[in-house]
């Protein structure tokens, strides 16, 4: 996945979860973050960012905000990114599917459905942003919407579907991944459970630069409980 027209600047402050104040040197410009998430760890006052210019009549801001440097990380903040990512991905994972995006089952919207010759399934794709010495964590603020994914995709699994959920991590390097269960709870203990019941974890990094965003290695993921 490529941007265009990427510049980068200085974060000053996040007004509500949707704009940004960024100084570009010359000026300061109100940005569109593209990830309604707290992200309190990324942005941070000072934090170098990169934008997205975007030339879409009508819109209010000129630029989407698409990542940030984080220590020596850069790390992709676009929560549109990992679908987009998947897309490329899946069809590595999964030689000769098709794929159908956004298939609906039960009360779920999926990501994707997949079609081999002998396989039928449902993957959910979760961005990850988060990470603390090394860890990549999910989520990054309770979820019910993430926990209700999991049940569906146990329930799938219940009725004969395969069924995986691809976390990717938007950044290099993590040394594993684990749920956040400090932050919620529910969400560890149901991704335990649709483990447990044949749900497939299945976890990667991505290659990030200012302007592109590609797939990269296996990432383990930790399911003890700590």
């Amino acid at each position: 996945m490529r941007y265009e027209k990427v510049l980068a600047g200085t974060f000053l402050s996040r007004p509500n979860r949707f704009i940004a104040l960024v100084d570009l040197e010359v000026r300061r410009e109100t940005v569109h973050v593209k990830n309604t998430g707290r992200c309190r760890e990324l942005l941070v006052p000072g934090a170098r960012v990169y934008l997205s210019r975007q030339d879409a009549p009508g819109r209010k801001t000129k630029y989407d905000l698409i990542a940030v440097e984080k220590g020596g990380l850069l790390i992709n903040m676009d929560s549109q990114a990992p679908n987009a990512v998947a897309g490329e991905l899946l069809p590595r994972l999964f030689p000769g599917a098709r794929l159908f995006p956004e298939r609906p089952y039960g009360s779920s919207r999926f990501d994707y459905y997949l079609e081999t010759g002998s396989l039928r399934g449902f993957v959910e794709v979760k961005g990850v942003t988060l990470e603390r010495d090394g860890l990549a964590l999910f989520p990054d603020a309770p979820t019910i919407r993430g926990t209700r994914h999991l049940q569906e995709l146990q329930r799938a699994r219940e009725e004969g579907y395969a069924a995986y959920i691809l976390f990717l991590i938007q950044m290099r390097g993590p040394r594993a991944f684990t749920p956040n269960d400090a932050t919620d709870p529910a969400f560890g203990r149901a991704l335990r459970q649709a483990a447990g019941a044949g749900v497939g974890v299945l976890c990667r990094d991505c290659l990030v630069t200012p302007d592109t965003i590609v797939p990269g290695d296996p990432v383990p993921v930790f399911l003890d409980v700590p």
